[in-house]
């Protein structure tokens, strides 16, 4: 780590490294209880800091594939328990992905998350998915699609240069 990334993290209360380090930790069963209990709580201070909540039950299994991209940091970041999350996902600051009658979402890989943004329920959201800003999606999300406006919206490409866009309320 540069001077200049350690010198941020200590600024705004979150080292990317260290954070995900020490939640990878918890989910190893070689490391005693006493340190991964020491662990969590360093994780919660920092999720309290940032007014984040990203589910570090053990009991549910590391909901991650990978280390998600975090390009505004932890900043208002939800994430429900049992929530799944596949490989390369960039997740921007204030998204919720919540339970609903008691479902989480199953987001797939190469994903991008939109600041603001709210996906709950037993969704999938698709591979190679965009999800725009401020969007609220309650229902699937096929593969190489983007979902955009308050009110989503998907268009998906397909074939070359061909757009084909959609209203939920309709399918």
């Amino acid at each position: 780590m540069s001077l200049k990334q350690y010198i941020k993290s200590i600024a705004t209360g979150f080292n990317y490294d260290k954070y995900w380090n020490r939640r990878d930790k918890i989910f190893d069963s070689r490391i005693p209880r006493i340190l991964r209990a020491y662990y969590k709580f360093y994780l919660r201070r920092v999720d309290a800091k940032n007014g984040a909540d990203i589910n570090i039950v053990a009991e549910n299994g590391n909901n991650f594939q990978a280390h998600p991209i975090l390009p505004h940091g932890i900043k208002g970041i939800v994430i429900a328990g049992g929530a799944q999350i596949g490989n390369n996902v960039t997740i921007s600051h204030q998204v919720t992905i919540g339970r609903s009658k008691n479902l989480v979402p199953v987001i797939g890989n190469n994903v991008y998350i939109g600041p603001g943004a709210k996906i709950f329920g037993g969704i999938r959201v698709g591979n190679n998915v965009r999800i725009g800003a401020n969007c609220i999606v309650f229902q699937d999300i096929p593969d190489n699609a983007t979902v955009v406006l308050e009110k989503p919206r998907i268009i998906i490409k397909e074939q070359g240069y061909e757009y084909f866009a959609f209203d939920i309320d309709k399918m």
